[in-house]
């Protein structure tokens, strides 16, 4: 094969064009990666292993729906639930600057008796920092495609607490009667 100059000449410019946007598509990819990893640094390690976990599940559902062990719609659900989840982290932990996070559930509003039962609590109703069954704080709405209502759920010793504080209401709510009071007196006619 003889090649012209001309059409070497082409190729080359080709080629070369070819690695530019190679080398360009690379350092995108590179910068998007160190501008993540630069990014989670902001935090303890509690919190940056907690979204390294995120990551993960994320790379387990991404791996089971390439391999169509899912449906589109399970993993589209399951995909914005992790950026839920991985949107509140970051939030709880900019916001009280501290290396902790409660153990985290986001549920879609179908999803609702999944945490609560056959009685789930109306979505309309909830509040911001309400504490739901003595279980769960709500922590808020986050819209991921869907909206996903997300849960803190309590540690053992603040459920006590809270079982506590509400053992001493109900009892400082029943009156109690003075020592000295007696039944009175039945009188029998004669």
């Amino acid at each position: 094969m003889v090649y012209t100059a001309r059409a070497m000449a082409n190729f080359q410019r080709r080629l070369i064009a070819l690695l530019i946007v190679g080398l360009a598509a690379v350092s995108c990819v590179q910068a998007n990666q160190d501008s993540r990893a630069s990014s989670d640094e902001e935090f303890g390690p509690v919190v940056r292993a907690y979204l390294g976990y995120l990551r993960n599940e994320q790379e387990v559902t991404d791996d089971r729906a390439s391999r169509r062990e899912v449906s589109a719609a399970y993993y589209r659900r399951n995909s914005n639930r992790i950026k839920a989840l991985r949107q509140m982290a970051i939030r709880l932990a900019r916001e009280s600057h501290n290396d902790y996070l409660p153990e985290l559930e986001a549920v879609a509003g179908s999803e609702l008796n999944m945490l609560f039962g056959s009685s789930p609590p109306q979505v309309a109703t909830l509040k911001v920092g309400e504490v739901l069954r003595n279980k769960f704080r709500y922590l808020g709405m986050i819209r991921s495609g869907e909206p996903f209502y997300l849960f803190a759920r309590l540690d053992p010793y603040e459920q006590a607490e809270l079982q506590q504080k509400t053992v001493s209401k109900s009892t400082a709510e029943v009156e109690t009667a003075p020592k000295n009071a007696t039944r009175s007196r039945r009188v029998v006619p004669q």
